[in-house]
């Protein structure tokens, strides 16, 4: 990547950041900007992008299982979606372009196909909004996530039909792959814990993405399910976070490629603003949708709200009809310019989500139905006197801890429906739960609970939950971690009673054990 695309990228996306806006929206500016200097889209940027997008749809695969996709709130949801939006936008779209004359006037198919490649939300923008805010494995990320790959098999479809190119009959031979999965899993124990596990994965996904393009099938779909065929290995978590760096830094390209894509006119600017003030309306037919689909108001506004947002699969499907003449060029910037400032409008408005859903609850739950899906009943934590929320390496730790410390009653929570599974059948008392849930804490007998200590990755995360507790009536202590003292400091201003510093607190543990063993080393000679 040219050094000047670099320091752009990192200049705009450190300001925004200091502002308190996601790095992701500097990065769009910067691409616009570097677009005005007179910049162009260079080959290496382009290929660095689509690395970006392969390695990001990887990735989701090893988190995602293949039941999520076959959930009727997805399957319904996400078709009915598209098609009521196609039906309503396109009819939208074709008196706008006709009042405003931004544009050069269009047919009214050349309207179904802008309000085609507008109903699909961003994998790009969810995802890294979902993974910032440490949502990808809640009930609401996970539906977001689905609809999102039922979507991309949309586009896949509509890219076969618009250009002829039917996959190969070769493509059969994809099927081979399921016996090779035992084969593929040794590679990966035998790829340890190094620099050799991200290259693994690099490997596989470009592995993926190559194979399906070989016949004639897009090769992200490719990569997406590579990911999949690998997420039930005992790695696949630890293979997905040493990808996480790779990602994040390709994905740059990817934001820069959006805004160096072709230099707008005022009355396209204009065109695009327009477009994007029916991002509420995305929201509101998603979220109608999911609570008629008897999801909980939580749910379907946090879900409804992520995917509001336009797609870079909308530039691949409107890039599509200006190379075979369906559409004008100007139409590809336009779209270009209204996914980048629906990134923006995504970015900040799911940043206090939770708070909004808090504000409306009342308002929003009365479209919810009272028939609950089985995954939506709320736990019983049975007399629990300490609860630890997150079950990851430290909570799982804790939780232990605490069984063997105390006679208290022990419970643990997670948002991860696999790993509570995992963990039950290793007979800890664990429960699937959201702690940013304010629901939970309301419908959760919690007049026993003297303790709940927060083992998460995000400070941000932990101050919400203390927030949500502390309004659902909990009278007792809270205690959290941190990686870094800054993040100790801002987690003691706002209310939490204990922060211990993950790697101080680790050190101290050592060092406790290790002489521990020393002193009954001696006293048995």
């Amino acid at each position: 990547m040219d050094f000047t695309f670099l320091l752009f990228a990192f200049a705009f996306g450190l300001t925004f950041k200091l502002v308190g806006l996601p790095p992701l929206i500097g990065y769009l500016v910067a691409g616009f900007i570097l677009n005005a200097l007179e910049y162009n889209l260079t080959e290496n940027l382009s290929t660095i992008a689509d690395l970006g997008i392969t390695i990001m749809l990887f990735t989701i695969g090893l988190k995602l299982n293949l039941r999520d996709l076959v959930r009727r709130e997805v399957i319904a949801s996400s078709t009915l979606h598209t098609s009521l939006w196609v039906l309503l936008f396109s009819s939208v779209i074709y008196v706008l372009a006709g009042l405003v004359s931004l544009v050069s006037n269009i047919e009214f198919n050349d309207a179904i196909l802008i309000a085609f490649a507008l109903s699909f939300s961003s994998t790009v923008c969810v995802v890294k909004v979902l993974e910032e805010s440490g949502e990808s494995s809640t009930r609401h990320g996970k539906i977001a996530i689905a609809v999102l790959v039922m979507q991309d098999v949309f586009a896949v479809i509509y890219m076969v039909i618009a250009t002829g190119k039917v996959p190969s009959i070769y493509a059969l031979a994809l099927l081979a792959l399921f016996p090779l999965v035992p084969f593929i899993y040794q590679v990966i124990n035998r790829s340890g814990h190094g620099e050799l596990l991200p290259l693994t994965g690099f490997i596989f996904a470009l592995g993926g993405y190559h194979l399906f393009e070989a016949v004639d099938i897009k090769g992200d779909l490719g990569a997406l399910i590579a990911g999949i065929l690998l997420s039930k290995h005992s790695k696949a978590v630890e293979l997905s976070k040493s990808l996480l760096s790779f990602k994040d830094l390709f994905l740059i390209g990817f934001f820069l490629s959006i805004g160096l894509t072709a230099l707008p006119t005022w009355s396209m600017v204009v065109m695009a603003l327009v477009l994007c003030l029916f991002i509420p309306l995305k929201f509101i037919m998603f979220y109608g949708l999911f609570s008629s689909l008897r999801l909980r108001a939580r749910t379907a506004y946090l879900s409804a709200l992520v995917l509001s947002n336009y797609s870079e699969f909308g530039l691949i499907i409107g890039a599509l009809a200006v190379s075979i003449g369906l559409l004008g060029e100007e139409w590809l910037v336009i779209l270009a310019l209204a996914t980048s400032v629906s990134f923006i409008i995504t970015s900040v408005a799911y940043g206090s989500s939770h708070q909004q859903y808090t504000k409306m609850k009342s308002r929003l739950k009365k479209f919810e139905k009272q028939r609950r899906l089985p995954e939506d009943i709320y736990p019983v934590l049975n007399e629990a006197e300490f609860l630890v929320v997150g079950m990851g390496r430290v909570g799982t730790g804790a939780c232990k801890s605490l069984s063997k410390l105390t006679d208290k009653t022990v419970w643990g929570i997670d948002a991860h429906k696999e790993k509570v599974a995992k963990l039950k059948a290793q007979g800890i008392q664990v429960a699937l739960g959201d702690g940013e849930d304010i629901d939970f804490w309301e419908n959760t007998d919690i007049r026993c609970l003297k303790l709940v200590l927060l083992a998460l990755p995000s400070i941000d995360d932990a101050i919400n939950i203390n927030r949500q507790l502390k309004n659902a009536g909990f009278k007792g202590k809270v205690a959290a971690v941190a990686r870094y003292q800054d993040e100790v400091d801002k987690l003691l201003i706002n209310g939490i009673d204990k922060v211990f510093n993950f790697y101080n607190e680790a050190g101290l543990g050592f060092a406790e054990e290790s002489l521990a063993f020393i002193d009954s080393v001696e006293v048995s000679h």
